[in-house]
C-alpha cells in the first residue's frame, strides 16, 4: 500500500494548516483501517500525533496537541486529514502518515515568523 501526504509548508505562529493523505491499494476496507500521524522534528523521535481507530471510531491526541489538532477521515477516498490550528514554532517538523504497517514519504512543516 502506498501512502502519499499532501499539505505541508510554511506559516507563521498562531496559522493553520491541512494535511491530508491518501491510500492506494484496493481490496480492503478503508473506514476499519487504523491510521496515523506521526512526526519527527530536527535531532529529535519520531512522536505520535493523532490516531484514529477506523471502525470503532475514535481518535487519540497526543498531549502537546490535544485541543489544536484536529484529524479527520473521508473513507470514500481512502484519505485521513490532520487539521492543524494555532500551530506553533515547536510543531516544525516532517509529519508522516502511517497504515497498512507502510509510512508516507513526510511532509514538512515549518512554523516560523
Amino acid at each position: 500500500v502506498q501512502l502519499v501526504e499532501s499539505g505541508g509548508g510554511l506559516v507563521q505562529p498562531g496559522g493553520s494548516l491541512r494535511l491530508a493523505c491518501t491510500a492506494s491499494a484496493s481490496g480492503f476496507t478503508f473506514s476499519k483501517v487504523a491510521m496515523s500521524w506521526f512526526r519527527q522534528a530536527p535531532g529529535k523521535e519520531r512522536e505520535v500525533v493523532a490516531v484514529s481507530t477506523g471502525s470503532v471510531g475514535i481518535t487519540e491526541y497526543s498531549s502537546p496537541v490535544n485541543g489544536r489538532f484536529t484529524m479527520s477521515r473521508d473513507n470514500a477516498k481512502n484519505t485521513v486529514y490532520l487539521q492543524m490550528n494555532s500551530l506553533k514554532p515547536e510543531d516544525t517538523a516532517v509529519y508522516y502518515c502511517r497504515g497498512f504497517n507502510s509510512w508516507g514519504q513526510g511532509t514538512q512543516v515549518t512554523v516560523s515568523s
